[in-house]
Formats: C-alpha cells, structure tokens, sequence
C-alpha cells in the first residue's frame, strides 16, 4: 500500500496481522522492507501487527533528493507520520543495522510516539565509520561528478529504484547535478557527525537519555561489532540484551538473512519482551 505524507513522497508500505499491538520495523542500509518479510510473518503469527514500510529514496519508494534536515532525520519523520496516519501511535519501533540506529533517532525525535525499542544489529566503530559514507553518499557524489544524473542513474542502486517506480528516472533527470551533489553533501555532513562508538552518530548522553523499555541484539561482523551491541545496551537504562548463539565473523557485513535459522527464536523473543512491557503498562 502507499501513503503521501505532508511533503507530498509517496511511501510504499506493509502491513502483517491484524490485530494486536502495533510494531514498525525499517531495514538496514538503504535496502527496502523486504528483507524483514520471513521475521515480520513470524511476529505476526504470535499476535502482533507489523509494518514495513520502505524510507524515501530506497526499495519501491518515491525518489526526492531534497531537505535541509539530515536525511536520517527526514526518515524518522517519515516514519512516524506512517504511523500516525495508520493510528498506530504509540507503537514499538525497531529495525536491523541503520533501521537500529533510526529507531533510536526516531525515540529521541519523537518519544511520545515510541512505546519501546528493539535493536537489531548495532552499527558502531572505526571500520563502519570508514565503510557506510562510501556506501551512502561518496559512490553517488561521485557518479554525478563524472557523468552528471545520466550517471547516477546507472548505477545499480538507482536502477533498482527504477524498476520499481519507472517515475523515479523523470524526477533524478530533472535535476541539476550540482544540486544533487550539494543535498547529498549536506546529508553526508549529517552523517559524519556525531561518536564513532558504541553507535555511529549517537551521543553517549542520548543512549543514557532513553526512556523507553528497549531490546537490543548484538551483530557479528566487522560492521555490527558485537561488542558495541553489548556496549549500547549497558548505556541504555533498563535496556534488556539478548544474544543469539552466533560467532563474530571477520567479513565486512553479514547479509539479515544470515540469521535466517534463528527467526523463530527472534520473533518469539522479541514478542515476549513487547509482551511484557504492554503488561507492565496496564
């Protein structure tokens, strides 16, 4: 389904179950929602409604290269006006990798619509520092330096975009490289501020500010170090740490589906902590 916020993007979303407490789930990278559709079929078979929804600028959502915010920030108001808008608020909020780190964005933005957190895969350290810049922004910058929006929208990521929504390639070449190039150098700047650790661009104070019950899993790779998952959560006040029984791997990043074989543990464990803090609220 769509939805077109005040801005007028167009957002593609999702929804599993039909009744029970309400939990959005955002993917990591600039990946769409479709990575989280085993575990999102999973929590709602025990009795829960989960969204997906896919962020502006990735999977089958409209493409709007713009905002003086940083985009992380715009992702989050997305997300919660998502919400709002399927009257899901206060709902959980949750995600894997970056959706981790938007999560915990979202609650310090918009902590009355966050009910309690669960964090999937913490991105945090030098190695990530130096990896997700290129990954997000520096490719990009680059593409339309040498071969202007004809370029940028040769490249696989923005293909992909097309294919999904062929509008998309109408709105990318009507813009100016040089304003492309300069919003996505505003983003990037966002980007880079902030600690290396325990999370990328989270202030140890706003970890210790977190109000809200949260659930945190470490990763275990080079760019979801396991160590700053652990690290997080002893910041985080009250925060619950649940370790699945997996090895860190010395590779950069380990796709989701990698945890496959331990969905079924993710989801019951993770709807028994949503259980419990709609319990302890009543």
């Amino acid at each position: 389904m769509d939805f077109v916020n005040n801005e007028g993007v167009r957002l593609h979303y999702e929804i599993f179950g039909e009744q029970g407490p309400w939990l959005a789930l955002v993917s990591g990278g600039r990946r769409s929602g479709a990575e989280f559709v085993p575990l999102a079929r999973r929590i709602s078979a025990l009795g829960f409604r989960v969204v997906l929804h896919d962020r502006r600028n990735t999977g089958a959502s409209q493409v709007l290269i713009e905002g003086e915010r940083g985009e992380e920030d715009i992702w989050a108001d997305d997300w919660v006006q998502l919400m709002q808008h399927l009257n899901a608020v206060p709902a959980f909020f949750g995600g894997g990798s970056s959706g981790a780190r938007l999560a915990l964005l979202t609650s310090s933005r918009h902590s009355d619509a966050v009910r309690g957190l669960l964090l999937l895969r913490i991105t945090g350290g030098a190695f990530t520092a130096g990896r997700l810049p290129e990954n997000y922004y520096g490719q990009f910058i680059r593409a339309a330096e040498q071969g202007g929006m004809a370029a940028v929208c040769a490249t696989p990521y923005y293909q992909e975009l097309i294919a999904a929504d062929p509008s998309n390639q109408d709105r990318l070449m009507a813009m100016d490289p040089q304003q492309y190039m300069a919003v996505m150098r505003h983003w990037l700047q966002f980007f880079l501020q902030g600690p290396r650790e325990p999370v990328l661009g989270m202030t140890i104070e706003a970890l210790q500010a977190i109000r809200v019950p949260t659930w945190v899993v470490p990763g275990n790779d080079k760019t979801h170090v396991s160590r700053h998952g652990r690290e997080a959560a002893a910041l985080i006040p009250g925060c619950e740490l649940f370790e699945l029984p997996v090895a860190d791997e010395d590779v950069p990043a380990l796709p989701f589906s990698a945890w496959g074989p331990h969905e079924e543990t993710l989801a019951t464990a993770m709807t028994d902590f949503m259980r419990r803090v709609a319990h302890d609220a009543h």
